[in-house]
């Protein structure tokens, strides 16, 4: 598959670090030009660039913006598009807060529904109407094995999840019949990671490796024995991996997933 994205656009929502920089890198060796996002100093945003570069992407432009405010969202999209089309979108910003619903405080629903569902569709409906002009186009969104079950005290963030789970459907139907096996057409698809090493899990990480006194190695092996059957954590890198053989033609029908990359938990 070696340059298989010459030529392509990708922007990518949270992509300064974890699964979204994982997946900017995958895309990167394949010769993909990219727009990353975040949030972070012009340090982590410089750090990023040279990561994708470092991987091969020749172009590369760095953003920082609050998702949370969708007329921001309408202006970056903008902005991106003065520079040329989008023919990837990944949605993979997220934040999470984890308290039993009697105890999640109000403002931390909302923004996790901000970031986590409600931005994927003010991408999505900026985006969506110029790769069916294209006749090809690849939205994935990065859902999580929370789009498919629920666990205890984290209530806006498996609402947002199931969410994401349901609005990549709707669009896959709304985009199905766009372009043809010859141009790749265009496809929605949700990718729903199970335990992936990155800032957002460290928390739980942490609470866990606390537990035993420090040791990370058992702090992560305890928490992967409850829910993850193959005892094994996923990396970015194999999240980018499967982003990026949905980008290829050859997945041109298939659309409306949603891809478990789980260690098995949701066979359970």
């Amino acid at each position: 598959m070696a340059g298989s994205l010459q030529g392509k656009r990708a922007f990518i929502t949270g992509s300064l670090q974890g699964i979204g920089l994982g997946i900017a890198t995958a895309f990167a060796r394949q010769g993909a030009d990219l727009v990353l996002h975040g949030l972070g100093d012009q340090a982590l945003v410089d750090s990023a660039i040279a990561t994708v570069k470092a991987a091969g992407a020749q172009k590369v432009e760095g953003y920082v913006t609050d998702l949370r405010d969708s007329t921001a969202t309408e202006e970056l999209v903008k902005k991106i598009l003065e520079g040329g089309k989008v023919d990837i979108l990944v949605n993979n910003a997220g934040i999470q807060h984890t308290a039993t619903i009697e105890n999640m405080p109000r403002q931390k629903w909302n923004d996790i529904i901000a970031v986590n569902l409600s931005s994927f569709f003010d991408t999505m409906r900026l985006l969506l109407p110029q790769m069916e002009k294209a006749g090809y186009g690849r939205v994935i969104n990065i859902a999580s094995v929370h789009g498919l079950v629920a666990s205890l005290a984290k209530a806006p963030y498996v609402s947002a999840k199931h969410g994401v789970v349901g609005l990549t459907k709707v669009a896959a139907l709304e985009y199905a019949k766009c372009g043809s096996r010859e141009t790749g057409g265009v496809t929605v698809n949700a990718i729903c990671p199970g335990w992936v090493e990155t800032s957002l899990v460290e928390p739980q990480i942490q609470e866990r490796v606390d537990k035993f006194g420090g040791d990370r190695a058992a702090g992560i092996a305890d928490l992967l024995n409850e829910k993850e059957p193959s005892k094994r954590m996923t990396s970015p890198d194999d999240i980018g991996e499967l982003a990026l053989w949905l980008c290829s033609k050859s997945a041109h029908n298939i659309t409306g997933a949603a891809i478990p990359i789980d260690g098995g938990w949701t066979a359970q």
